[in-house]
């Protein structure tokens, strides 16, 4: 991957680490899980899950453990449920980080940031307009679009404008341009491949895109297929972490380019929830061998975090099509943030060891630049922070 603008130290970076020397005594962090429905006082009325639920209990712990690693002294794990408020005003949270994929109803993801703007908790995370804009694909396709970077050509369906008849919709008709397969039909909003579908051709559209309504009661996406080999790359703040040492990047934090690697007869890259990622199945790319795939790489998730102001870390899915065009398919708001074992890791953690970091650089990383933000650009919505310094 091509290097980022050399990292700078200077006044800026010497007093954030003082403030997190300070703050590692008396910041009060809550790191926030998805909540069980089924859990006695978690909603009112157990409603529908559009978009596939998980807990992701398992990874806060490994945030957890790390923050207390790093000397933080006032760490709690909190699900994400109607409860949430109450208990953060009962821990005296002074700031929360968001791994939580919501408990349920459509947009979840965007939940616990709209809660937490309200609350006037800040939290490390997406807020929750661009959390929902790239976890709903159509929405983070059409920003893409406008944007001028490449994904596959896309056509949305739901069955309340009537019967999907592919070969009379003239904006399908239109989108794909005499195109007839194969092709990807899966949820607009979802994660780990859940209810993804390959379909050879046009005539089992329709029932491909019946089937993953009746799984999700939400709009249906329908891409081409794009048979290239598929890559992955996050992108995060401009401040980093080695060995604990703090540094500020000139640019966007990108790493993490990353080969998936499918199976032969694998058209759609397996839920994790079915087998674990591994490095057999995550291939980290290589300067020496990977340089033009890596500056192509680079170049768009620049673009992406840039250009959608994002403030907190991002996963990017992409592929390339037939002609080695790489199109993106997808961004993933909440990168997994599992703690590397033998036996298996995340994405975005496969390439710490090779840039001198290890997990709890990366999750100091986070923390740090999210606080430099909100301590430099964002100070009115922080003075319950500032006050925690004097």
């Amino acid at each position: 991957m091509p290097e980022n603008t050399p990292p700078r130290r200077g006044g800026r970076i010497e007093q954030l680490e003082g403030q997190l020397d300070i703050l590692r005594r008396r910041l009060r962090i809550a790191v926030i899980y998805g909540g069980d429905k089924s859990a006695d006082g978690a909603v009112i009325h157990q409603t529908f899950n559009p978009r596939s639920w998980k807990s992701y209990e398992s990874v806060a712990e490994d945030i957890a453990n790390a923050l207390e690693r790093l000397g933080f002294e006032h760490v709690t794990r909190v699900p994400d449920d109607m409860r949430l408020s109450q208990t953060l005003q009962r821990e005296g949270i002074h700031l929360a980080w968001l791994n939580t994929g919501g408990v349920q109803g459509y947009n979840p993801v965007s939940h616990a940031p709209a809660m937490l703007e309200m609350l006037g908790v800040p939290y490390i995370g997406h807020d929750s307009l661009i959390a929902g804009t790239l976890d709903n694909k159509h929405i983070f396709k059409q920003e893409l679009t406008y944007l001028g970077i490449p994904t596959a050509p896309f056509f949305t369906w739901h069955p309340a404008r009537g019967p999907f008849r592919p070969k009379v919709n003239s904006r399908f008709l239109q989108t794909f341009q005499g195109y007839w397969g194969p092709y990807i039909v899966k949820p607009v909003s979802g994660r780990a491949s859940l209810h993804v579908k390959f379909v050879e051709d046009e005539s089992n559209l329709a029932d491909a895109v019946a089937e993953v309504f009746e799984a999700t009661e939400n709009t249906v996406l329908i891409e081409s297929f794009l048979p290239g080999q598929e890559y992955c790359i996050a992108v995060g703040g401009h401040i980093v972490a080695r060995e604990r040492v703090l540094t500020r990047m000139a640019e966007p934090f990108v790493f993490a380019g990353v080969q998936r690697v499918l199976a032969e007869d694998e058209k759609i890259f397996t839920s994790m929830d079915l087998q674990p990622i591994t490095t057999e199945r995550a291939r980290l790319l290589e300067q020496e061998t990977d340089a033009e795939i890596l500056e192509r790489l680079y170049e768009i998730a620049r673009t992406v975090c840039l250009e959608m102001s994002l403030e907190s870390l991002v996963r990017l899915d992409l592929r390339e099509d037939g002609e080695g065009n790489l199109r993106v398919l997808e961004a993933n708001p909440k990168p997994d943030l599992k703690m590397p074992s033998e036996t298996a890791t995340s994405l975005v953690c496969t390439a710490l060891p090779g840039l001198g970091m290890d997990y709890d650089d990366l999750i100091l990383s986070l923390l740090a630049d999210r606080l430099d933000v909100l301590f430099r650009h964002k100070r009115g919505r922080v003075t319950h922070l500032t006050e925690l310094l004097e």
